[in-house]
């Protein structure tokens, strides 16, 4: 019953790949080698295990990655010249800028300098834009472009149906409510400053939650017909992942739900790469 409502990330990070290592075959007899550039500064969890995970799903596409890494205390100017080289460099195709970056660099700056062409994780402003107006062109979030393809692969229609999201970041919950939108959906983003959040969610057909608050979500924001998508990842007292949602308060209601890890995660860097690929034919002609 319990995998009856699990709607596991991994299956569908396997699709998508298996359709990144075709088109990456294409790419590659036409003498082209896909290439990934990674820009971080410093050491951070995340960004760490993030790059992991995205130089994992590379090789098995047989994609190149390169990661430039840049000191903690680097200047912004430094930063800048990183970034306009891989803007330059005609072997790089996609470039993925980790962040939040440090307080020191402006990500306004930032933003309007990394070629919208390669931009593959939706930084660029243009590309943003793209994602209002629908643009089949665009490269949305792909953590807000992994919420999408769960919906998709699982089949669940999205037309006229309400679906709360919770969270209005830029990476994740405004994008993804545009996402949505659409795709016929009937959004409400719900933030901290929402008053009736719980009877707000409870009157929804679908949940997403990208608050970043470990188990905030139990079965007192659900009903028993309630879709949840969990994003956040976050870490419990004891040191052990977990999402938005307490797993073991909402299991026995919900309907169906995305676990963490195993979730939205997991789709990520699928999604990243199929980004990589439709880039790098854009740029190529292909």
């Amino acid at each position: 019953m319990l995998d009856n409502k699990l709607l596991r990330g991994k299956i569908v990070a396997d699709t998508i790949t298996e359709r990144a290592i075709e088109d990456v075959k294409y790419i590659k007899s036409n003498g082209i080698k896909p290439l990934l550039a990674m820009l971080k500064v410093g050491h951070k969890f995340d960004d760490e295990a993030y790059e992991r995970a995205a130089k994992k799903r590379c090789s098995k596409c047989d994609i190149e990655t390169r990661v430039v890494e840049l000191d903690e205390n680097c200047t912004q100017e430094e930063y800048i010249e990183a970034l306009e080289s891989l803007n330059k460099d005609s072997s790089v195709h996609g470039i993925l800028c980790f962040r939040p970056l440090p307080k020191h660099i402006d990500e306004e700056i930032i933003e309007k300098i990394i070629d919208p062409q390669k931009d593959v994780d939706c930084f660029s402003p243009m590309n943003m834009a793209k994602v209002m107006f629908g643009d089949d062109a665009a490269y949305p979030p792909c953590t807000a472009m992994g919420v999408v393809e769960i919906l998709k692969y699982y089949n669940i229609d999205l037309r006229g149906k309400k679906i709360a999201v919770l969270g209005r970041s830029l990476v994740v919950g405004k994008p993804l409510s545009i996402l949505l939108i659409n795709r016929d959906a009937t959004v409400t983003v719900c933030h901290s400053k929402t008053k009736n959040i719980e009877e707000i969610t409870k009157n929804s057909d679908i949940i997403v939650s990208c608050m970043g608050r470990a188990k905030m979500i139990d079965k007192k924001f659900i009903n028993d017909k309630s879709i949840v998508i969990d994003v956040g990842i976050n870490f419990d007292d004891e040191g052990n992942m977990c999402g938005d949602v307490d797993m073991d308060s909402v299991i026995d209601t919900v309907a169906q739900i995305t676990p963490v890890p195993g979730g939205v995660g997991s789709v990520t860097t699928s999604v990243l790469i199929s980004h990589l690929v439709k880039a790098c034919k854009n740029i190529n002609n292909l």
